[in-house]
């Protein structure tokens, strides 16, 4: 292991990471299991948006609301199933979830791999360099031997022009770490965000009301399932409105009062919070790229092992969200464990695998991302949708199935409502693209993800029989129909032909 050199308020590192969400703390992993000093800078607390405003809280407030969903639609469980939920045990436990914004646990894990942590704002100052202001206000200059990895983020996108840097409203931090249910909410947006947030509110107890500039929810997915997660909201008491703007926002009564909401048809609407919830920017305003000849404030492309590709000599690599391939966790630990062989590889003298597949390659950020929008019902997808198929030059099949006609879905729910998409690669014989919609398909969707990065032929999709009776039947289901589908064509194609 090579130790790091400090003199005075100047160090040198191999491997400089800035951002300690769950992306930096795994390059930083990598790195360090490739023998190369670290260090990971960090300006707020340690495991990033995902571990205390994103993921663990908002998961944590909707799990409870999802899952009496789910206890009515089961016999013998509907009455008990028929009460509010203990709000105060909900908040409590999405603390517990968040270890009460404590990052202490973080620290010790950081310690443990042998990673060096210094707390302040670190930007860059010139190739190799970093400068850290440390909360003290004293300033420490870093210099990587290898790469610096800006892992920093993003940050939650508001519009212009409605003067929201003097109104208070909510951000996607403000809905997850919020200590009482609102009596009104709007939500503007029709995103992943907004549709959880709609679904954990409303379940706790807020009227909710949507306001979405697009024609329907959850626009970048396959259709039906904004049209069955619209359908599933509308029932629950949400007010959906489609194809609306809004003009202004004011607060009556300064910070505490309730919000009047204008819009673009010259009608208002009166909530007591209003969430915005309207797409994420690249936190990169500050961190030191007009030093390297970039602008503040722009997403980094990157290569597939996540270099900078503006940027010469291949020592700046940009991880996770901040390079906008993938805006998902689970995306950018993927590629910071790739990334972070690849700088261990590189310092080591050892040729970097970036080739399709080669382990210093995220392949699959571009072919088999997966994502669940965790609504009632939940939405589950991985590789190409529809229309995404259609901008390409294969030749695509589209296979749907009624998920409310497998056995599995019957146990779930007595009224069981779901659908299932798959597309297949009729030159190629796999399958590139899956999306499912339905109570519990989340757990459905890694058999997907391998189906699709494996490139598993159909003909040996067949030998991966399903348990029964679980949703995993859909595969037997979807295979069924394309093949059924695909005989009848050929008839035609002979009767035709004869």
């Amino acid at each position: 292991m090579r130790e790091a050199a400090t003199t005075g308020t100047s160090r040198t590192y191999d491997v400089i990471v800035i951002g300690a969400g769950p992306v930096g703390e795994n390059v930083a992993d990598r790195t360090r299991v490739a023998g190369l000093s670290t260090v990971i800078v960090e300006s707020e607390l340690i495991g990033g948006e995902c571990s205390y405003w994103a993921c663990e809280p908002s998961k944590a407030l909707l799990r409870p609301v999802l899952a009496r969903a789910d206890a009515r639609r089961v016999p013998g469980l509907r009455a008990a199933a028929a009460g509010p939920l203990d709000i105060p045990a909900v908040l409590a436990h999405r603390d517990e979830m968040t270890f009460h914004r404590d990052d202490t646990k973080q620290a010790e894990w950081l310690r443990g791999v042998a990673v060096d942590l210094l707390r302040g704002h670190g930007r860059l100052e010139g190739p190799r360099c970093v400068s850290v202001t440390t909360p003290e206000g004293d300033t420490t200059v870093l210099t990587a031997r290898h790469a610096v990895v800006l892992c920093t983020g993003t940050t939650a996108a508001v519009p212009d022009g409605l003067g929201l840097e003097s109104t208070r409203h909510w951000t996607s931090r403000e809905a997850t770490s919020a200590d009482h249910v609102p009596g009104r909410l709007a939500v503007v947006g029709g995103g992943v965000v907004a549709v959880e947030m709609a679904t954990a509110w409303q379940g706790l107890g807020a009227e909710v009301t949507m306001l979405v500039r697009d024609g329907g929810l959850l626009h970048r997915m396959e259709p039906f399932a904004g049209e069955l997660v619209t359908e599933s909201l509308r029932e629950t008491g949400v007010d959906i409105r489609f194809d609306v703007t809004v003009t202004a926002v004011k607060r009556k009564d300064g910070d505490d009062g309730e919000v009047t909401i204008t819009l673009d048809d010259g009608s208002h609407l009166v909530a007591d919070e209003i969430l915005f919830a309207t797409g994420r920017s690249p936190r990169t305003t500050d961190v030191g790229l007009d030093s390297i000849g970039l602008t503040p404030g722009d997403w980094l492309a990157v290569d597939d092992s996540c270099r900078v590709t503006a940027v010469s000599g291949g020592w700046l690599y940009a991880v996770g969200d901040v390079n906008r391939r993938a805006l998902l966790t689970h995306q950018g630990k993927y590629q910071a464990r790739i990334a972070g062989a690849a700088i261990g590889s590189r310092a080591n003298g050892e040729p970097a695998q970036a080739d399709r597949w080669g382990r210093h390659a995220a392949t699959a950020d571009g072919t088999a991302v997966p994502q669940v929008v965790f609504t009632d019902p939940e939405v589950a997808s991985v590789g190409l949708t529809t229309h995404e198929a259609a901008q390409s030059e294969r030749r695509i099949d589209v296979v749907d199935y009624d998920l409310a006609r497998v056995s599995g879905a019957h146990q779930y729910a007595r009224s069981y409502r779901g659908r299932a998409r798959m597309l297949v690669d009729a030159d190629q014989g796999t399958v590139v693209g899956v999306t499912l919609v339905g109570p519990g398909v989340g757990e459905v969707l890694h058999a997907a993800t391998i189906a699709v990065v494996g490139e598993v032929p159909l003909d040996r999709l067949w030998h991966a029989v399903p348990a029964f009776p679980t949703i995993s039947e859909v595969w037997l289901r979807l295979l069924e129909t394309y093949r059924d589908r695909t005989r009848t064509d050929q008839d035609l194609a002979d009767i035709t032909t004869g």
